[in-house]
């Protein structure tokens, strides 16, 4: 197997995600004083969030075996930053789920915490491709 093809797949995955990471915060701004749409909207995106991350975790841990990459300081941060994103996305769509969104002003504030999650998140991942480029560039060692 391919070690460049694995990590250019795990690489396109990555700018991926964040493209869509970028796309769900106009959804707070698409879904006009909707309550349930706003819920349906907060699953769907959930679900595609979580199927997107998952399939980043698995082009890197087959990067990792197939390519007998080590499990290095950043290989583990990766890990704790896949970790700390899909707990982040649970408790936000939990949170939506059971909201009453029918309280305008509890509506408002989940929509606002939809988006400064997304931006939490954001700040994540670019965060993490940030130290990558660095590592690859040799400016940083972990």
């Amino acid at each position: 197997m391919d070690i460049g093809f694995i990590l250019e797949t795990h690489s396109f995955l990555i700018q991926l995600f964040l493209g869509f990471l970028i796309g769900g915060l106009f959804i707070p701004i698409l879904i006009k004083n909707n309550s349930k749409g706003f819920k349906k909207s907060a699953f769907i995106y959930t679900m595609i969030f979580q199927a997107i991350l998952t399939m980043i975790a698995f082009a890197g841990i087959v990067a990792v075996f197939a390519g007998d990459l080590e499990w290095s300081m950043t290989t583990i941060i990766m890990v704790a930053v896949w970790g700390i994103m899909m707990i982040i996305e649970i408790k936000k769509y939990k949170a939506i789920k059971l909201a009453n969104l029918k309280d305008m002003e509890t509506y408002r504030v989940m929509k606002s915490a939809f988006v400064k999650i997304s931006v939490i998140e954001i700040l994540l991942v670019v965060i993490m491709m940030g130290i990558m480029m660095l590592q690859a560039k040799g400016e940083i060692t972990f």
